[in-house]
């Protein structure tokens, strides 16, 4: 059965995108700021870079997010949307 996204939720999917951005941010700068610091790298990123950045990334990631859905609700009318296709379950 072939179904079409109509309207995507700018906030609700900012909110999801921004955090899964900030965590996926954190998993990567602790080991790096880690290996740099074991490896006495003398330009080594700073620990307040480990605080702030996954703020930068989930402030970007959630807007980024809500500009895109908002331009997806606008073109959606004229283009039909995303287009799936879902098998359900039979009962």
């Amino acid at each position: 059965m072939k179904q079409q996204i109509s309207r995507l939720s700018p906030h609700q999917n900012g909110k999801v995108f921004g955090v899964l951005g900030a965590v996926t941010s954190l998993i990567f700068l602790v080991p790096v700021f880690l290996i740099a610091s074991l490896a006495g790298a003398g330009q080594s990123m700073p620990l307040w870079g480990i605080i702030i950045l996954p703020i930068v990334y989930l402030i970007i990631g959630y807007i980024a997010t809500v500009i895109g859905c908002a331009i997806y609700n606008v073109v959606t009318p004229m283009t039909g949307g995303i287009e799936y296709e879902s098998n359900a379950p039979t009962a």
